[in-house]
């Protein structure tokens, strides 16, 4: 069960951030780096290195902007659900549920997660910093909880899908109103 949690926890991270929660983990595991993550570990280590802290910065620096937000949300759109499977693999190999399973449920989290952010962004018309501040505060406590307290990060990727939930209604009522008064 704890093993499902920091699943969890991981691929909410991936759910945020793409690069900064493989970073994250690669240098958390040590001389290995990324020995032990699927996918990644048949990469050359030096060279993962240097992608995942290009496209980490890439992704706090361009955040900033716009037309750098909009360009992130489609990239991220594409590649979440790609690395919340292998974030959630990374962190739940010793659980005894199926590998696809673990694989497909952290996909599908980071992708829910993706989505939800993808909307507020067109309902706000962009993030305001303070939001994308907490996002990358939030994307790095993630990673350490799935690692150091699985319990406590899997309760808060369980909270961040409530309030996806939430969100999607809201969204559908504001949508609904529009419809009514056109």
């Amino acid at each position: 069960m704890i093993e499902l949690l920091a699943a969890l926890s991981a691929s909410a991270a991936a759910g945020i951030r793409i690069a900064l929660p493989l970073l994250i983990v690669g240098i958390l595991q040590g001389n290995s780096l990324w020995s032990q993550v699927p996918v990644l570990s048949h990469v050359s280590s030096p060279l993962l290195f240097g992608l995942l802290t290009s496209w980490s910065l890439v992704e706090i620096f361009a955040a900033k902007k716009l037309l750098g937000q909009r360009l992130l949300q489609v990239i991220q759109l594409l590649f979440s659900p790609i690395v919340g499977a292998i974030m959630g693999l990374a962190v739940a190999s010793a659980t005894p549920a199926p590998q696809w399973l673990i694989g497909l449920i952290s996909g599908t989290l980071a992708l829910v997660l993706q989505l939800v952010q993808v909307g507020w962004f067109y309902r706000l018309r962009g993030l305001p910093q303070w939001a994308i501040f907490i996002q990358n505060f939030l994307c790095v406590a993630l990673v350490f909880f799935a690692i150091g307290a699985p319990w406590q990060g899997g309760l808060i990727a369980l909270i961040l899908l409530w309030l996806a939930v939430h969100s999607a209604q809201r969204w559908y009522q504001w949508y609904r109103e529009g419809k009514v008064r056109s």
